[in-house]
């Protein structure tokens, strides 16, 4: 549904994390960059290390996605 930009800190930037809205009746999620290697699997290129830090990157990237669909809200960069 949309791709989100991340920097953390002024110093180190993330691109290309995906948002995904499964067809089914779960939540949105976040899919960070991944490339395909040449075995055919997919590999993360850039991921957060504990479910800590991928919560809270996840909540952020949602909250703003949400923000933008809002059409009184407008497009949001955070």
């Amino acid at each position: 549904k949309a791709i989100a930009s991340v920097t953390f800190d002024n110093a180190f930037a993330v691109h290309d994390i995906k948002v995904i809205e499964p067809t089914t009746a779960e939540k949105p999620f976040i899919a960070m960059p991944s490339r395909k290697t040449p075995k055919g699997e997919w590999r993360d290129i850039a991921h957060p290390i504990n479910s800590e830090t991928r919560d809270m990157i996840q909540k952020a990237i949602l909250d703003a996605y949400a923000k933008a669909e809002d059409p009184v809200a407008g497009p949001v960069e955070e």
